[in-house]
């Protein structure tokens, strides 16, 4: 039997200032949505809205306005009201229809509150009246239509 001491730890530990025994070690974490910049969107779409919602954006008026700008890539735009005002947020969810809107199409829409706050609007059952002449339109499967 030898006299030496064990060998020294795999882990170095150290007092902290709370007194408590710290490990310099990496745990072991659980999976999350924030780590790696994936941010859950604050927007309900058509699939996280509520029901409760659904009904009063359905129940409410009709309002008509113009596409100011639209990212299918992006899944969102803007609608500048005929009234004035300022400009609604759309959602690629609350397009229907077959064409893609663009810049320039007259659309009518019904609006839904944006939570948390409900400050904000958010134009829902967006339906593209007359499209923009002049301009290539893209149907949601991809062709591409000239009015």
């Amino acid at each position: 039997m030898s006299s030496e001491p064990p060998p020294p730890s795999q882990h170095p530990t150290h007092q902290s200032s709370a007194g408590l025994l710290d490990t310099q070690q990496a745990r072991d974490r659980s999976p999350s949505p924030l780590r790696g910049n994936v941010v859950p969107s604050p927007l309900p779409t058509r699939r996280t809205r509520t029901f409760s919602a659904t009904v009063r954006a359905s129940q409410g008026p009709v309002y008509k306005g113009v596409c100011k700008c639209f990212c299918r890539s992006k899944g969102h735009g803007f609608i500048t009201p005929a009234d004035g005002g300022p400009d609604i947020f759309l959602h690629i969810s609350d397009v229907e229809g077959e064409y893609v809107p663009v810049e320039g199409d007259e659309v009518t829409y019904k609006m839904c509150s944006i939570p948390p706050k409900n400050e904000k609007l958010q134009a829902v059952e967006v339906v593209i009246t007359h499209l923009a002449p002049g301009t290539k339109h893209e149907t949601w499967s991809g062709h591409i239509v000239s009015s």
